[in-house]
């Protein structure tokens, strides 16, 4: 965290909300790109982010739809053979948000005229983003300005826009300009020129029509070829007469508005928004699907919309909510947090997560290996379709899978490190596709939803083959040495400071997991594993190399090694690095990281956690102790994983520390770049936190587990839990934990190594366990995170000035 950003943000408060909302408190446009990223609205499958309605200024200009791309050519400084040769990037598809205003022929842009308040807030349990605005024109004309924003849950296709104008002093003449607006202009998404040129109004117009109020149109991008459609319709209404007109042509659709309104009346627009997108159907298919969007919102109206939007979040919420006393900064920062995973999954069907989810282009919109670790285990335990969708996206990569593993001389499926549609889009191999373990996180985050769900059929639709591929991958990967051991070289960890590895602990443990998860599941399904060519000899390799993998151990030390001999590198020179050379891999070479004990993200310490029933909890000590010791976060990743191990090691203020730059790491640009999107699994990670971390939950081999605690600074932590048909409420104090069930006849689980029964009407009260004292861990040299205690007493003072002035300001 940056100490200087939380002084300026007690100066003068920016972001401040309820416990159930985020609110942005005033005009700046110097946070304009961040507020577009905090405030954004998705369902899954489209993404919005939180541009004004009248289009300018703008951060970044953008509307997404999940797995829409445009392909570009890859960059490589020397060609190499395996390297994929083109990358996919998201694409900014039709704005439909824009609705321009004239106020007595002066455009409203807060850049000119006076603002005199200016707040917008967004609203987790109605999901909807509500904006005031009151504006005074260069010409003097004051205005008072209300729009509501929304993208539904329920109809997937479909987002609306509530917007309202009243004069408010004296009467004025009104034009509102609602558009469809494609191939906006933006800030340069690539230095290399051809990959520029590629993404430069990447889309071709194939129709567009305008009838009554409605605008439709239909676009495909020039080299991926995949087709869009955008929709707009619309509700008018005023005291006195409106004049329309609509017109449509190329990349604009446009209905303006017109009308004279005194001093107090109000002008109103609801627009309605359709999108819909496929890689086969025809144009005249995607448009029509568009307009029956469009009807089926305009049938269910606006109140309805909200209503429906607000009955889905009350469900969710009902057994999602996250609920912490003694930190109310936190709690709206997990609120936030489980709102934006939601947000970024819910109606993806069968489409991936992004890295950014639909709140930015960062990393140009693929999903990666923290899907499956960090995102759908969130998923799993709260919304279990969203978890089996996000799965069954990968499952029908596999085609693609199994291509590129032949490609690297593999058998089984090598799925991408990076991608949008399945193919390999990375452009560097060390910290890419040799990171290999992606295949075991994908197996885990399959195997998870099996024994979690209860779902009897996913294992024989898509489970065992995702198992089986994987598998072979790693019997093919690695190999018996002359000592018997079966060793994974030559790969590269979560740490991708350490590339290029030997015996990597983390990616080793989840393969030989992997490993025997695949033989299992094969003996459930013998039928099944036939229609694969598994031989019995296939299994037994499997293992085989299970029970022999190599798994690293430093005698001397009695740490396990992050990889083959790591312990042995020099260490990183942490005092002699200033302060502003953080991230280190922009300011020193790969090689020098490569060779030394640095770590940018948790990467043995992940071992710990996902791997934890495999150590003692003394191993767990000393290697938390080691590891954090040269571990600097360099990635927005780590804290989550550093922050559950601290809380089990018993260091909870530590782990308290990590908890909130967890879960505020967009409120307060932690990484700097929230412009480009949020950080969906750090936003998963503050679930993560709370319920593995405090709540000390894990489900090695479909075990349910607890071991609870919490930092003296917190009062109480409850959490609920989706467990196989029944939902799990686990409420946690300082005097003691509680079990209730809250739907289902019973649930068996532990609490602390306990075989507890829990039933519907039977809560079950534990006392919470004694912790060992343990010496105080340490971080490399000035990457300590900063201490809660001091980050809330800093925030509470920003609340109480920002109260004060509110106060003050009402006064007179």
């Amino acid at each position: 965290m940056n100490p200087t950003s939380l002084h300026s943000l007690a100066d003068e408060p920016i972001y401040g909300g309820t416990p159930w909302s985020l609110r942005e408190e005033r005009w700046d446009e110097a946070v304009l790109g961040r507020s577009e990223s905090l405030f954004a609205l998705a369902n899954g499958h489209i993404g919005m982010r939180a541009n004004l309605d009248e289009g300018e200024p703008h951060g970044i200009p953008g509307t997404y739809l999940n797995g829409f791309y445009e392909t570009r050519p890859l960059p490589h400084a020397e060609a190499g053979y395996g390297y994929p040769e083109d990358g996919q990037t998201i694409v900014n598809v039709t704005n439909g948000k824009v609705i321009r205003l004239l106020v007595d022929d002066e455009p409203f842009d807060l850049r000119y005229g006076t603002v005199i308040r200016h707040t917008r807030e967004l609203d987790l349990r109605a999901g909807l983003l509500r904006r005031e605005v009151e504006w005074t024109s260069p010409a003097g004309q004051t205005v008072i300005v209300r729009t509501t924003r929304l993208v539904s849950f329920v109809q997937r296709a479909v987002a609306a826009i509530c917007f309202e104008v009243e004069p408010v002093s004296e009467g004025a003449q009104v034009v509102l300009q609602s558009e469809l607006v494609t191939n906006e202009p933006m800030p340069a998404q690539s230095k290399d020129p051809r990959a520029a040129a590629a993404l430069a109004a990447p889309l071709v117009g194939e129709e567009h029509s305008c009838y009554d109020y409605r605008g439709v149109l239909v676009h495909r991008l020039r080299a991926s070829g995949l087709r869009m459609a955008a929709g707009m319709d619309h509700e008018l209404g005023s005291p006195g007469r409106i004049d329309t007109s609509i017109e449509a042509w190329g990349d604009i659709a446009r209905l303006t508005a017109a009308t004279e309104l005194k001093a107090g009346e109000t002008m109103r627009l609801t627009k309605y928004l359709a999108y819909g997108w496929s890689s086969r159907r025809s144009m005249p298919s995607v448009r029509d699907q568009v307009i029956a969007a469009l009807a089926a919102a305009r049938s269910t109206g606006w109140d309805e919309l909200v209503a429906d939007q607000r009955a889905y979040l009350d469900d969710y919420w009902s057994h999602a909510d996250i609920e912490i006393d003694g930190d109310d900064e936190l709690q709206r920062a997990v609120r936030f947090a489980q709102f934006q995973t939601l947000q970024a999954a819910a109606r993806a069907e069968r489409r991936g997560i992004g890295a950014k989810g639909l709140t930015g282009p960062g990393y140009d919109g693929h999903a990666f290996w923290d899907s499956e670790t960090y995102i759908l285990p969130v998923l799993t335990y709260t919304v279990p379709k969203a978890a089996g969708d996000a799965i069954r996206w990968r499952h029908s990569t596999l085609d693609r899978a199994r291509t590129r593993a032949q490609e690297l001389g593999l058998k089984g499926a090598a799925f991408p490190w990076r991608t949008i549609s399945g193919e390999e889009c990375s452009g560097y191999w060390p910290a890419g596709t040799a990171a290999f373990h992606l295949a075991a996180d994908i197996a885990a985050a399959a195997e998870r939803y099996r024994t979690m769900t209860g779902d009897a059929e996913f294992e024989r639709e898509i489970g065992l083959e995702l198992l089986v591929e994987t598998a072979r991958m790693w019997q093919s990967l690695g190999h018996h040495d002359h000592e018997g051991d079966f060793r994974i070289d030559g790969v590269t960890g979560p740490d991708e400071y350490s590339a290029i590895a030997d015996n990597n602990t983390f990616t080793n443990l989840m393969a030989q997991r992997n490993l025997r998860w695949a033989a299992a599941a094969v003996e459930r399904h013998p039928d099944l594993a036939a229609l694969l060519d598994v031989s019995h000899d296939e299994v037994t390799a499997w293992l085989t190399a299970a029970d022999h993998m190599l798994i690293p151990f430093d005698d001397h030390l009695q740490i396990y090694q992050q990889a083959s001999n790591f312990t042995h590198h020099e260490v990183w020179d942490f005092e002699a690095t200033p302060a502003d050379h953080y991230p280190l891999m922009l300011h020193h070479p790969y090689f020098e990281l490569y060779r030394t004990q640095v770590i940018k993200q948790a990467d043995l310490v992940l071992a710990l956690y996902l791997c934890g029933d495999h150590f003692t909890p003394e191993e767990k000590e000393r290697n938390f102790a080691y590891y954090e010791a040269i571990t600097v976060r360099d990635s927005s990743l780590s804290a989550t994983v550093q922050a559950i191990i601290a809380a089990e090691v018993g260091h909870l203020e530590l782990a308290y520390d990590y908890f909130a730059e967890t879960a505020l790491i967009d409120f307060e640009d932690l990484a700097g770049n929230t412009t480009d999107g949020l950080h969906v699994a750090s936003m998963a990670g503050a679930w993560l936190t709370a319920v593995a971390g405090f709540g000390g939950m894990r489900d090695h081999e479909g075990e349910l587990s607890f071991s609870p605690r919490l930092p003296p600074a917190l009062d109480r932590l409850a959490f609920k839990l989706h467990v196989r048909g029944t939902s799990l409420r686990v409420e946690i104090r300082q005097s003691g934990v509680t079990y209730t069930l809250l739907e289902g006849e019973e649930l068996e689980l532990t609490h602390e190594g306990e075989r507890v029964v829990v039933t519907a009407d039977v809560p079950k009260h534990r006392e919470l366990r004694s912790l060992p004292n343990v010496a105080p861990a340490l971080q490399p040299a000035g990457r300590a995170p900063i201490p809660r205690a001091e980050h809330h007493r800093l925030s509470q003072q920003a609340l109480s000035a920002h109260a004060h002035a509110e106060s003050g300001t009402s006064e007179h």
